[in-house]
């Protein structure tokens, strides 16, 4: 019991709590991600008519050992597990995943930070650290976000980007309800058409006949060239949600046609967060 103590003090809480958790949690995973729904809905303000979101930082840090115990759920989670189920239950807890332990991480500091950049160094970005213990291995961010969600082959979803949230004001809002494995098509086009209808990150300029849109199309355009839906490129992409990115009929054909210029929009990294 003394040994169990010390080590409970030794380590991070959700760590602690993941180390721990038996072979039958992941067994019996809770595909409705009830821990981390309840927070969301607790603790992210949906605003601008759910196209954007703020975060309460203060109240997840009050909510931090709920927070953590879904995490160890997470960690506790195998690769055999994993592979047995559907491609949408995979791609909602990776999104989970990704999100939830980029709140934990904003939380180590949170706070005193401005911008998740602020957690990065000369030498190494946020989003590199390795503090993620998951499907076997200490994973970073990137390596959920590069190597599981964006790999090549598995899930060939560019909607994602619109999902996944990097605690910054120019990504998309953060969802105040967890990602779920049959409600994920819902969910993942409902996303998309919130960030698309934000004018302040998309929209058309009549002005100069240009598409300003969020510097994310221009980061991952190949995702949206992999021809997911049947398209092959961008524009096929911004066409189709012509009706999302403008509300005026005329801008609304020239951007169905494919009669416009793309421009990309400034990224804003300030922190997402309730002040």
């Amino acid at each position: 019991m003394k040994r169990m103590m010390r080590l409970a003090r030794a380590l991070p809480v959700w760590l602690f709590f993941w180390l721990f958790a038996s072979a039958a949690v992941a067994q019996q995973f809770d595909h409705t991600h009830r821990l981390w729904d309840g927070l969301l809905h607790e603790h992210v303000v949906m605003i601008n008519q759910g196209r954007a979101s703020q975060v309460d930082y203060a109240g997840f840090l009050q909510d931090r050992l709920v927070l953590q115990r879904y995490l160890a759920q997470l960690s506790a989670v195998n690769e055999a597990v994993f592979a047995g189920w559907s491609k949408q239950e995979q791609l909602a807890f990776l999104i989970n995943a990704y999100n939830a332990f980029t709140v934990e991480l904003i939380l180590t500091r949170y706070p005193k930070l401005d911008s998740i950049k602020d957690l990065g160094s000369f030498l190494r970005s946020p989003w590199k650290k390795e503090f993620v213990p998951l499907l076997g291995q200490t994973r970073s961010l990137d390596d959920i976000e590069h190597g599981l969600i964006r790999n090549p082959g598995d899930y060939n979803e560019p909607r994602i980007h619109f999902a996944v949230n990097c605690a910054s004001i120019g990504c998309p809002g953060l969802l105040n309800e967890a990602f779920i494995g049959e409600q994920l098509e819902q969910q993942l086009e409902a996303v998309t058409r919130a960030f698309l209808q934000d004018r302040t990150r998309n929209r058309f300029n009549a002005s100069t006949g240009a598409l300003e849109i969020s510097k994310i199309f221009d980061w991952y355009t190949e995702d949206f060239e992999r021809g997911w839906g049947g398209w092959h490129s961008l524009n096929h992409f911004l066409v189709h949600y012509a009706d999302s990115l403008t509300d005026n009929a005329q801008e609304k054909m020239a951007i169905a046609t494919g009669n416009f210029k793309v421009r990309y929009l400034d990224y804003d990294w300030k922190l997402n967060h309730k002040k």
